[in-house]
């Protein structure tokens, strides 16, 4: 038998016969459903059959036979019914599982998120993305019909979607563009670091998304809930259908802070916070300015995630505040980090050791945080070196910088768009989807080796601009993305460490030594970080302006 569960109260399974009755039952079941029609295979025991072995063994059963690709909104609604009715947990079969996982997501519809859906189902080895459109309609059948339809559709308003949307338009001014956005803010997320260093302000790090759409693009203010790529069509919250020629998927990473068990109910509390929310970033600072004593913990979790140094970021801020106050004596800085080194690209790890020790921090590798137990100040951490056995260990603190565990978005992870991972996946040279040659993506959402940053963002968007205008062409992609990306480490107020690299780890400087050495800390690179990004990132990566982002072209191979 090949039992597949789908929740607490069903699993699914491809054709029993009556022999597998004692092993259900033995297993915890107690209902049967049949959705296979009776005579649909020559060795197909009868539902008869089956339903007298049952019922000798003390099992319901129900009958309710689907013919493959028919299921019906009725039948979705029966099947239901039937779940309810039933004694649990129950067992549905037909001839592969299909029929009966189809059930079960329709009749959820009503009560469950789409990601949610999809995302039990396809643990159980089944795809229901055929069937997404109607999940979204609440289990009914809707129409067939797009409600819009545009050239260009970009899904993701973020650094990436409006920098590739301006990129587009300077490139494209009569094609009709839509970027699909539910948000009303958007953020430079970048100068979060900054906010909990107490050098940005937060409001300066805040613009209304409406301000920031470039002209001639229509913004569909919606979330999407589902892709359809075969049908080039993307389905939003309502069951609201937006077809498109080509699409740009860019929505960003999701934040899983309920991955860490008790960090929800603390956080912004307790002396817990992160500069990876708008609202906490000040509490960062709160937090450092009123620190005199005690033990504080900065986390980092598994990659990826975006900026892999912005969790070393607010340790080395707030060591370097404590510094200036001359009490950083009495503080034990620990840096609590999942991976095995201090930062990937080990050209830059002399500067940052000489400022680990400078703060006389404590380097913990392999420790990924588990859970928190604010009230108490207590962190407990896994720790898994390796060549040993994964242990626990429980940290007291006094205060705590969370970086959250990073994943797709749920409704990227459950699409026929996405790697096992979860992960848009494309071509990483084009940013062109693998699979659907009239799709690209960028930013930190695709799953091309190279660090999510806002940089990156920068980078990505006028290749993937210039790739799609030549598809539009009939032109084979003629920009090549190198994989760059940048991370200004802050290692103290008023100096950096400008780390700029690509694929392989190999560096990319963007400026002569003379001006910033980026592996040694310099006060040119904060000047850039703190006077110059900002403006760079609203006034022209947002607008068009591609200042040190023009896109290296694909040269001919002989």
């Amino acid at each position: 038998m090949d039992l597949r569960k789908i929740s607490s109260g069903l699993s699914v399974s491809p054709q029993i016969t009556p022999d597998d009755i004692a092993a259900i039952k033995a297993a915890g079941f107690r209902s049967i459903i049949s959705n296979r029609p009776d005579g649909e295979g020559a060795d197909q025991p009868a539902f008869e059959e089956i339903e007298s072995a049952a019922t000798a063994a003390g099992l319901e059963t129900r009958y309710l036979p689907i013919s493959g690709g028919m299921v019906s909104d009725a039948d979705a609604e029966k099947f239901g019914d039937m779940l309810t009715e039933l004694p649990g947990p129950v067992l549905a079969y037909c001839r592969t599982g299909t029929r009966s996982a189809t059930l079960w997501s329709l009749s959820q519809a009503s009560e469950k998120p789409v990601a949610d859906i999809l995302t039990a189902t396809k643990a159980a080895g089944y795809d229901m993305s055929g069937v997404a459109r109607r999940i979204v309609n609440g289990g009914k059948t809707p129409t067939n019909k797009g409600d819009a339809h545009f050239r260009i559709v970009i899904v993701g308003g973020g650094a990436a979607g409006i920098a590739v949307a301006a990129s587009l338009r300077e490139r494209l001014s009569e094609v009709d563009i839509a970027l699909i956005d539910p948000a009303d803010i958007h953020y430079y997320q970048p100068g979060w670091t900054m906010v909990g260093g107490g050098i940005f302000e937060p409001e300066i790090t805040a613009r209304t998304m409406g301000s920031l759409i470039p002209r001639g693009v229509t913004w569909l203010k919606s979330a999407v809930a589902a892709f359809e790529p075969k049908d080039n069509a993307v389905i939003l919250d309502g069951c609201r259908v937006v077809t498109y020629d080509r699409l740009i998927v860019c929505p960003g990473i999701k934040l899983a802070w309920d991955q860490v068990e008790g960090l929800e109910d603390t956080l912004g509390r307790n002396g817990v916070t992160s500069n990876y929310r708008y609202d906490l970033a000040p509490y960062t600072w709160e937090l450092v300015r009123n620190f005199k004593e005690g033990r504080a913990l900065f986390t980092q979790p598994p990659m990826p995630i975006k900026c892999a140094g912005a969790p070393q970021k607010a340790m080395y801020l707030s060591a370097d505040h404590w510094f200036r106050e001359g009490v950083l004596k009495d503080i034990d800085v620990q840096f609590m980090n999942a991976g095995g080194v201090l930062f990937g690209i080990k050209e830059y790890v002399p500067a940052l050791m000489e400022y680990v020790q400078k703060y006389d921090a404590t380097l913990n590798f392999f420790h990924n945080l588990k859970s928190v137990d604010g009230a108490a100040k207590k962190a407990t951490f896994t720790v898994a070196k390796p060549d040993a056995a994964p242990e626990e260990v429980t940290v007291e603190f006094d205060m705590m910088h969370v970086c959250p565990p990073q994943v797709a978005p749920d409704f990227i992870r459950v699409s026929p768009l996405a790697d096992e991972a979860g992960w848009v996946d494309v071509d990483q040279d084009t940013l062109r989807h693998k699979t659907y040659d009239n799709i690209w993506a960028l930013g930190d959402v695709m799953n091309a080796p190279n660090a999510k940053t806002a940089a990156a963002a920068r980078k990505q968007a006028p290749v993937v601009a210039d790739n799609l205008v030549a598809d539009m062409q009939g032109q084979p992609a003629t920009a090549h993305y190198d994989g760059y990306g940048s991370c200004p480490l802050t290692v103290e107020r008023g100096k950096i460490v400008l780390a700029e690299f690509g694929y392989g780890g190999k560096l990319l400087p963007s400026f002569p030594k003379m001006f910033i050495d980026g592996t040694k800390p310099s006060r040119a690179a904060w000047f850039l970080k703190e006077t110059l990004l900002p403006p760079i990132y609203w006034k022209a990566m947002l607008r068009g302006k591609e200042w040190l982002a023009k896109p290296e072209k694909i040269t001919a191979k002989v």
